[in-house]
Formats: C-alpha cells, sequence, structure tokens
C-alpha cells in the first residue's frame, strides 16, 4: 500500500468529505479558554466553509479518519467496490492537525466522519479516542461535530455525545426500501433505534436531577441527518415528507439533502436520476417553510405535477402563483400567518412589520428598510404608496421571475 505524508492524507480525506453534509455550531453552550485553562472557543469566526442558521460563518476542519470502507452502498464514492484513492488517518494525526489549524486561526472546529474500518467499534472506538484527547488530553473548548455509526456499541455513540457538541447518525435515503436496495449492511431499524438513543438521552441531559444539578451535558447543539436525494426514484414530497416525520420523532436540528452524483462504474447499480443541485437548493427552501412559515407538504408539493418541486422558481412564489385568488394582501391589515406567505417577506420581515404597524401605517417605501424583497412581494401586496393592479392577475407573471431561456451550444 502507498505511504502518505501527512500533507497528502489531508488532500485525499479533506476531499473525501466533501460528500457529507456539515452543520455549524449554533445552539451549542458557549466555551472559551480566555481564562486560560484550555485552547479554542465555540464562538467568534474565523476562514469558514459552514453557516449557522442564525448566519454566522463558522470555520471547521472537515476530513474523514478514513475513506477505506468495509460497506458497499451503491451511492457512495467511498464504497469497498469503487476504486478510488484510499488512505487513512491515525488518531494522533487528526488530533495535531486540529489543534495545529487552530493555532493558526484556520478553524473554529472540527467536523470527523469515516468510512467503516474492520468494524463500526473499532471506526467508533478511533473516534470517539480523537474527541477524548482533544476534550480532556489538550483541553480543546472549541466545537466538534462527530457523525456517529448506528451499528457501533450504544456506549460509544453515548460517549460520543458527552464530548462533541454535534452528533449526526444518517438516514442515508429517503424510503427504508432504497436503504435495503442500495446499502444492503445498513438497517433502517437500526438507525432510527439510534436517533432515537440520542433523543431521549439528549432530553435527559436538559432535565434536573432530585437534587437540582443537570446531568453532564450531551450534544448541546443536538443531532441532524443527512439524506441523499436523486440516488433512488424518490419524488420530492416523498423526501420532504420523510424530513418532517424525522423532525417530530427525532427532535432534530437539521435534515441535510446531498445531491447525487452519478460516478461512472459498472458496479454502481442505481437509476441514475440525477438531480441539479437546484433541487437540492429547492427542497432546504421548502424544508424551511414547513418548519418556519406554516405551510404544509401538500401546499408545497401541489404547486407542480408528480410531487416534485419546481426547479426554476422557489416553493413560496409557485404556491403565490397557484393561489394568487389569495392576494393581494393589505400590509397594514393581514394576520401574520398570511403576512407569511407573502414571496419575498422573510421572518424578520414579517416581525419588523407588525411591530412598526402597532404605530403607525406603513407605507410602500418602508417595506424596503425592513428587508423585504419588493421585486417579488410588490405583485401580491397592497399598501400606501402602491396598488399591484392587474400585475397580480397577469397571464406573464411567472415569467417575470423564471430564468430566461438559454441558446445552448451546438458544439
Amino acid at each position: 500500500m502507498t505511504r502518505f505524508t501527512l500533507e497528502q492524507k489531508l488532500a485525499v480525506l479533506s476531499d473525501a468529505a466533501k460528500y457529507d453534509a456539515s452543520c455549524a455550531s449554533s445552539g451549542t453552550s458557549r466555551r472559551h479558554s480566555r481564562a486560560g485553562d484550555g485552547l479554542g472557543s465555540t464562538e467568534g469566526s474565523g476562514i469558514c466553509h459552514a453557516y449557522a442558521p442564525d448566519g454566522r460563518c463558522i470555520s471547521l476542519l472537515k476530513i474523514l479518519l478514513t475513506n477505506f470502507c468495509i460497506y458497499d452502498c451503491a451511492y457512495c464514492v467511498n464504497r469497498v467496490s469503487s476504486n478510488v484513492t484510499r488512505a487513512r488517518f491515525t488518531v494522533d494525526e487528526v488530533v495535531t492537525l486540529t489543534l495545529e489549524f487552530y493555532r493558526r486561526n484556520y478553524i473554529e472546529g472540527l467536523f470527523l466522519s469515516s468510512g467503516i474500518i474492520r468494524s463500526p467499534d473499532d471506526t467508533m472506538g478511533e473516534m470517539v479516542e480523537i474527541a477524548r484527547k482533544l476534550r480532556h488530553d489538550h483541553r480543546f473548548r472549541g466545537y466538534i461535530h462527530l457523525k456517529t455509526i448506528p451499528d457501533a456499541d450504544p456506549a460509544l455513540i453515548e460517549e460520543a455525545g458527552l464530548l462533541a457538541d454535534r452528533i449526526s447518525i444518517n438516514v442515508e435515503l429517503p424510503t427504508d426500501a432504497s436503504v435495503r436496495t442500495y446499502a444492503p449492511e445498513k438497517k433502517p431499524e437500526t438507525i432510527r433505534k439510534a436517533m432515537a438513543d440520542v433523543r431521549l438521552r439528549t432530553e435527559a441531559a436538559s432535565d434536573r436531577t432530585h437534587t437540582g444539578r443537570r446531568a453532564p451535558r450531551f450534544a448541546p447543539a443536538g443531532q441532524s441527518t443527512q439524506m441523499i436525494v436523486g440516488a433512488d426514484e424518490a419524488n420530492d414530497a416523498t423526501i420532504l415528507g420523510q424530513s418532517t416525520r424525522l423532525y417530530s420523532s427525532y427532535k432534530l436540528k437539521r435534515v441535510y439533502y446531498s445531491a447525487f452524483s452519478p460516478i461512472p462504474d459498472a458496479t454502481a447499480k442505481l437509476p441514475l436520476v440525477k438531480p441539479p443541485l437546484a433541487r437540492e437548493h429547492r427542497l432546504y427552501q421548502a424544508d424551511w417553510l414547513l418548519r418556519f412559515y406554516g405551510f404544509n407538504l401538500d401546499e408545497i408539493t401541489g404547486a407542480t405535477e408528480g410531487g416534485n418541486l419546481d426547479l426554476e422558481i422557489d416553493p413560496k412564489l409557485a404556491w403565490a402563483l397557484q393561489n394568487r385568488h389569495l392576494f393581494p394582501i393589505d400590509v397594514n391589515r393581514a394576520e401574520r400567518d398570511m403576512l407569511l406567505r407573502v414571496p419575498g417577506f422573510g421572518t424578520k420581515t414579517v416581525d419588523r412589520i407588525l411591530a412598526t404597524r402597532r404605530h403607525r401605517t406603513l407605507r410602500y417605501e418602508d417595506l424596503a428598510r425592513m428587508g423585504a424583497s419588493l421585486k417579488k412581494a410588490r405583485a401580491f401586496i397592497t399598501t400606501i404608496g402602491w396598488q399591484p393592479g392587474a400585475l397580480t392577475d397577469s397571464a406573464d407573471l411567472r415569467a417575470r421571475f423564471a430564468p430566461a431561456p438559454e441558446q445552448l451550444t451546438l458544439f
């Protein structure tokens, strides 16, 4: 086997980690080393490749422990049958990289995933050992996200939660049938049990004991999961329905959607439903509408046929165009739930509208100062200084927002 330098391993295993969706340290407890008793911080900003839900940039060293794997998941570039360059870090190498990158102000934390080597317990054990050395031996106070292995010993997953800020367990694909078909070594029921155990352990850690003391912190930033989209034939309604159930059942902080890009390989027997990155983006937008804007699944996926989202326009705009009879609405009189359905109005904009109109009447020019995207909103609202007239029902309204036709090259 070729022996790589640490720099060569980093090149291979950081590139291999690009298929793992990571999250930033939003929601974790605040820890820092300003008192001189440790190293690192979960606060601040740096050279960043991830964004927290509140908009903060978070820099993470995002790597795999190894891209060797004993599993043969058809959608995974690192599956055992895939012909890719392989590398593997030692525990101490990951610890050293994390500390040295932090000292150089390149990162604020570590996102660590891995292929399965030897067994789930062996792999999970090494990942836990990395987190243990960082936390206890080097007193690292920065953010740690561990991608855990559901088949591993529950005691190892529990220890991971005691050391990391966030842990995640991948559901892999939108349906159990797809998991059994394309990842036969993985069992959907095992994945769900592991996620349920994490939820219970997280809830227990937030309760106080009879003495009033809190239990040891356990994954204070919660758990998340990742779902591959496009590797099977599930439509967007199925994907979003599964996400809704996951949020409800396991109190997830986030479901991450990862667009599948087929890799030429005779061993990958997939339907090759290759989604553009636009599909991944639309799923995130729809996910947000379901969680924070009061939409239900049928409203979002019913705007087009076949249960899939419109790739040319965002799902809120697609819904509004299908429901023009509800518009325009008066910004100074409409209820909050209807304001949230106006294209171009976000939750912060709506909160500012409601707060301001308690004291005075809003004018059209006020809305831009509040963060509204009037290019989208103007067809769906009325206020002092603005009436859309026939714009709301105009035949070419959708064309105003859809991308312009593009002439394809012949060569």
